[in-house]
């Protein structure tokens, strides 16, 4: 059995306003990471920093297929995925997936943390398109090093 983090949700905004707001860092530092060293874009490596942890991440083999997905690998083991569906009424259905981890105690461990992440990357970027609000804001200080 293979485990992989899931999350979904819909956002009352067109399919390429929220494609850009994933993709551009300008939007994405307003919403989910304090710093990024570009955008992302087919063939390029970026890398991302989140404003509650002093290390870096590397966001690699980053795919960006038209304004419908996007996939990236930011550890050796995992593939992100993200699906946009436009729908009739003008909002985005975004979907995203991570995995796959073989099913043990610390890999289940890690698909329950990642699949709360990327729930809240959603809840984050929904409230940031759609009422201009930054969720994210203080939201995790009590993560940050004392050090």
């Amino acid at each position: 059995m293979k485990l992989t983090a899931r999350a979904t949700l819909q956002i009352q905004k067109q399919h390429e306003e929220v494609f850009e707001a994933i993709v551009n860092p300008e939007h994405m530092t307003q919403y989910f990471i304090s710093e990024c060293s570009g955008r992302m874009e087919t063939g390029k490596d970026i890398v991302w920093k989140f404003p509650e942890f002093n290390d870096k991440y590397p966001v690699t083999q980053v795919n960006v297929s038209s304004h419908d997905s996007v996939s990236f690998v930011w550890d050796q083991d995992t593939v992100v995925r993200i699906w946009l569906e436009a729908q009739a009424d003008n909002s985005t259905v975004v979907r995203i997936t991570e995995g796959e981890k073989v099913l043990n105690d610390e890999n289940l461990k890690w698909t329950i943390g990642n699949t709360e992440g990327w729930a809240n990357f959603l809840a984050c970027l929904k409230a940031y398109l759609e009422y201009g609000v930054q969720l994210r804001t203080g939201a995790f200080d009590f993560m940050k090093s004392n050090s």
